[in-house]
């Protein structure tokens, strides 16, 4: 599954914000707690061993508290009810979060790149790494790929694009704790310019990273659509109902990890306007009940009528 794309072969029922609120929060503060131990861990063991590779794992440790607290901030943000400044709610604060992430992301990352090529410059005048730090990468890995797993899993059960990306975030420090403990080995067996070598791998996989993230972010804040299947369950659900004989003009935009609607249904051309619009809500009521929907506007157009060109259909 790409982290691009993170939620979109999951279930597509919707979940209570509270339940999001709880899951976030739950899941951050575990990322907090492992990311201090290994920060300050991997920190000390890296100026104890002599090994840059490990000090910068460190600091990528040390930028996912950052992030960690941004998520933390996001949640608690987005959770606020819609007010006269913000009809729709504020759930697009997770999403500028996840832009200013990514961003968080991309700076370490070039600060990373800079300090391993001035080593790589001066790698003549490199130690040799001790054993222990070999044992705190490899420690590092597994603990970070057992969070990423445990991230991922709850950020896929709500559904939160945010949350995804913090997981994503623990993937990307296990590799590179992977790498480091690659570089440490080469340093061990008399090659010291490894060690350099993965720390300028780490700086660049964490720069790729943020990249990623923060151009996702920019295209959803310019109100990019959901995806094609989301858009398909949305219309089936709109056909299931009752009264509806046609759908079409199908619009989306997201709005944090939910989605805005603009939808035209076809309805039988003789009924009353009250029988028209209680359709409308049905309707309505149905894709925000079974979809992470925070809106549908739809609007009526009576059925089989000549005149409508429905090969005009978006999805």
């Amino acid at each position: 599954m790409s982290p691009l794309n993170p939620i979109k072969d999951v279930d597509d029922k919707a979940f209570p914000p509270e339940e999001r609120a709880r899951a976030a929060s739950r899941s951050t503060w575990v990322s907090v707690v492992v990311n201090v131990l290994l920060s300050v861990i991997q920190v000390a063991s890296g100026l104890l061993a002599q090994s840059q590779a490990l000090i910068a794992d460190g600091i990528h440790s040390l930028s996912d508290l950052l992030s960690d607290f941004v998520v933390l901030l996001a949640r608690h943000q987005a959770s606020k009810e819609a007010d006269e400044d913000h009809p729709y709610g504020h759930q697009r604060f997770e999403t500028a979060a996840s832009l200013a992430l990514g961003g968080l992301l991309l700076a370490v990352g070039i600060g990373m790149l800079w300090s391993a090529v001035s080593n790589i410059e001066a790698h003549h005048q490199l130690p040799q790494v001790k054993p222990i730090a070999l044992w705190v990468a490899l420690g590092a890995l597994a603990a970070k790929e057992l969070l990423f797993r445990y991230m991922l899993a709850i950020a896929q059960r709500v559904k939160s694009s945010l949350l995804v990306a913090n997981a994503w975030h623990a993937r990307s420090d296990a590799a590179s704790s992977l790498v480091v403990a690659l570089g440490i080995i080469g340093n061990m067996l008399g090659y010291p310019i490894l060690d350099p070598i993965a720390a300028l791998i780490v700086g660049f996989m964490v720069s790729r990273m943020g990249w990623s993230f923060a151009w996702d972010a920019l295209h959803d804040l310019m109100d990019r659509g959901a995806d094609e299947q989301e858009v398909a369950a949305i219309r089936e659900t709109l056909l299931a109902t009752p009264g509806v004989q046609g759908v079409h003009d199908v619009r989306t935009r997201k709005m944090g990890d939910m989605i805005v609607v603009d939808a035209h249904l076809e309805v039988q051309a003789d009924i009353t306007v009250e029988a028209g619009h209680d359709i409308a809500v049905a309707a309505r009521d149905a894709v925000m009940q079974d979809h992470r929907v925070l809106d549908l506007m739809a609007h009526l157009d009576p059925a089989r009528r000549p005149d409508l060109d429905h090969k005009k259909e978006r999805a």
